[in-house]
């Protein structure tokens, strides 16, 4: 098993064929995938998504790949394959396609569907050809060749992809698991991974997130059967929040709800609009009759209870979602009442446990029945879409790889995946465990980590892209723990001499009316750095070098408010002449 190293050197010899794979990200976390696959002057790209903030990143919306590897070899990049509709696959498209002037997207029909839904949120569906894959069918990529094989996972419609290259084929899973009883009823192509490994593969990308789980991963049948019994026996309304891409799921609650003569009501932008995607593509099947239509979901409250399902957002606990609204009881359409049972059909994404705890709690206060996975007695309201350990030893040994990658997740899931694979007879030194940015080179000769490249966070903030660096973070962390003073001073600009303050704001450090005394030794602190500062007089002009000044006051202050408080507050001293 080989980890990848920075300091590996070395180039090919002139006019070997070589093979370049760049994780730009998902390689060592959990999101933000993409995969670069390089074969002289053609470039495929697998997957574009994004990553969800952790808490030290303060006020970022997401997080993309840092793309800048690609941008002077844009006219390379043949096409961009998206294995499914996820987020942590797609969400990023909007904000990469541009600086990669938008190349080819392809993807199975349902995933070209919500990604048209997030491009034409951008105004960029104009600009961006999408083509659809269909399993059996190849596809060209300048000299290269791909195709395409179905994977089950927890959205219809995924594929895992075999790119052929002059030095054989190589196998991206994409994210999968072994579901023998798929909603959809289209399990992962045994027979195709059976003869792939037949003719034999270079080598194999597959999906870790589940490396540290024993056994199989549940089938997603088994969450319909929970919901079936929950809405047998819910007297009053059931509201389940799941992701909004779970289409399988939603599938499985409209056909509870039609069954136990339950009307359905969506709530939430991004079910809304991915719910009648997947209806118009007939991904999702409805009965006559049986979904609310919007001006009815007003009138839910006066319904009888037992007669209405809700599907909504918000099962991360995210502060501006349908479900924490109403946990919050500021929602518009929807009041919890005693009576209602709230299913939380998903688990928590890292990061996200105390929103989602909090939620709970509130849906408690407000009367509910909560259900949510791992729950006390809780039935299984929720199953992953990712393959456990014995699927991956499935995957393995179907495939025969030559060398073996593992992709998606944590460093931890990249290690134990690769001590599995050397436990199903992959050789060590053939295992690669690589990381985001490094570049993975297959020649003839050996499979080797030459360099790497730039593969850091790029943040969205707002509107910004990538204008939120490590030194804005930094700052907002300082000013979220010890606040911000500010100290204003007015001076005459030709005599250099105080005419105004220094005055004293103090924002999340103290609270100036108890603390005045504090306030005005500082104060007295900042006059006294201003008298001692250089200010140098040439004939009648005074020359004063205010960033020196500056500095000194945010020094004296410093010192002396971690003498009196022990806390650092971020210092601005700001000068003004007259």
């Amino acid at each position: 098993m080989t980890n990848s190293t920075s300091g590996s050197t070395g180039g090919n010899a002139r006019g070997q064929i070589s093979i370049k794979c760049i994780p730009l990200g998902g390689l060592g976390e959990i999101g933000r995938n993409m995969m670069v696959l390089e074969c002289g002057e053609d470039i495929v790209i697998v997957d574009v998504g994004v990553m969800f903030p952790e808490n030290e990143m303060l006020g970022v919306d997401l997080v993309i790949p840092d793309v800048s590897y690609l941008l002077d070899k844009t006219h390379n990049i043949r096409g961009i394959v998206i294995t499914h509709g996820h987020e942590d696959h797609t969400g990023a498209l909007p904000y990469v396609l541009p600086q990669l002037n938008y190349p080819p997207v392809w993807g199975t029909p349902l995933t070209l569907g919500l990604v048209t839904g997030k491009l034409r949120e951008h105004g960029q569906v104009d600009r961006v050809k999408l083509n659809t894959i269909v399993p059996g069918q190849p596809v060209s990529f300048g000299k290269l060749k791909a195709d395409f094989f179905r994977v089950a996972h927890s959205i219809p419609d995924g594929v895992g992809m075999v790119l052929q290259t002059p030095l054989g084929p190589i196998v991206h899973t994409g994210d999968f698991k072994f579901d023998y009883t798929p909603v959809d009823q289209r399990p992962t192509d045994f027979g195709a991974l059976a003869k792939l490994g037949g003719q034999g593969v270079l080598c194999l990308f597959a999906d870790s997130t589940h490396a540290d789980r024993e056994g199989s991963t549940q089938s997603e049948a088994v969450v319909g059967e929970a919901i079936e019994q929950i809405m047998s026996t819910a007297r009053g309304r059931v509201i389940v929040t799941t992701f909004a891409s779970l289409i399988s799921r939603i599938q499985q609650i409209v056909d509870a709800a039609a069954r136990h003569e339950r009307r359905v009501g969506v709530i939430g932008r991004s079910m809304v609009q991915n719910v009648a995607i997947a209806q118009e593509l007939g991904y999702l099947k409805v009965p006559a009759g049986v979904l609310l239509r919007p001006d009815e979901i007003a009138q839910v409250g006066q319904m009888p209870p037992r007669g209405v399902v809700v599907i909504t957002t918000g099962s991360q606990g995210e502060p501006t979602s349908a479900l924490t609204r109403m946990a919050n009881r500021d929602h518009r359409q929807i009041e919890i009442v005693p009576g209602d049972t709230v299913v939380m059909s998903s688990a928590p994404i890292p990061g996200n446990e105390e929103l989602v705890s909090r939620t709970i709690d509130n849906l408690f206060r407000l009367g509910a029945n909560v259900v949510w996975a791992h729950g006390p007695g809780a039935p299984t309201v929720h199953v992953s879409g990712h393959a456990s350990q014995e699927e991956l030893k499935l995957m393995l040994s179907l495939v025969k790889p030559k060398y073996f990658v593992p992709v998606h997740g944590e460093y931890r899931h990249l290690i134990l995946h690769a001590r599995l694979a050397q436990r199903m007879g992959v050789p060590a030194e053939h295992i690669m465990v690589i990381e985001d940015g490094d570049v993975l080179e297959l020649t003839a000769d050996g499979a080797k980590v030459r360099e790497r490249v730039s593969a850091g966070y790029v943040f969205v903030d707002g509107l910004g892209v990538g204008d939120v660096g490590q030194v804005v973070l930094r700052d907002r962390q300082l000013l979220s723990k010890d606040g911000v003073l500010i100290i204003t001073l007015t001076v005459d600009r030709l005599t250099g001499q105080p005419v105004a303050g220094p005055d004293i704001v103090s924002r999340g450090f103290v609270y100036m009316r108890e603390s005045e005394e504090l306030i005005e030794k500082a104060r007295a602190q900042v006059t006294a750095a201003i008298q001692a500062a250089n200010v140098h007089m040439e004939g009648d002009q005074h020359h004063v070098d205010w960033q020196f000044v500056k500095n000194k006051i945010r020094d004296t202050l410093s010192r002396y408010v971690w003498e009196q408080t022990r806390r650092r507050p971020m210092i601005l001293p700001v000068v003004m002449e007259v």
